[in-house]
């Protein structure tokens, strides 16, 4: 039973997150330059900020599918460093279910 109540609640929270309707779900799709990566598309899941001795930081949280949808990784990014693409949330779904072949060819930007 202990394990049901360690597993249950982040399986419901990632099941609320792809209802349009959740208000804790995916708030937008977002491109963000990574590093390592290149550009990497994924869903913004919340906007914070840290304080690290010079002043506080904007920073986003953003869900990277890597495998279908339930699968991903966090990546914690400057909030400057965000692009905002006109993709709905529903959009992007579908961009990571299609492997990217239901990405627009041409992206512009909606919020900076």
């Amino acid at each position: 039973v202990p394990l049901f109540k360690t597993v249950y609640a982040p399986v419901k929270q990632l099941v609320a997150a792809f209802s349009p309707d959740s208000e804790t779900g995916f708030k937008k799709v977002v491109l963000v330059e990574d590093v390592q990566r290149g550009m990497v598309i994924g869903f913004l899941t919340r906007e914070f900020t840290i304080e690290r001795g010079a002043g506080p930081e904007a920073m986003i949280a953003v869900y990277v599918p890597t495998n279908h949808l339930y699968l991903g990784d966090i990546g914690v990014y400057p909030r400057e460093q965000a692009f905002f693409p006109d993709i709905s949330v529903e959009e992007g779904i579908r961009i990571f279910l299609t492997g990217g072949m239901s990405l627009p060819g041409r992206i512009k930007e909606v919020e900076k």
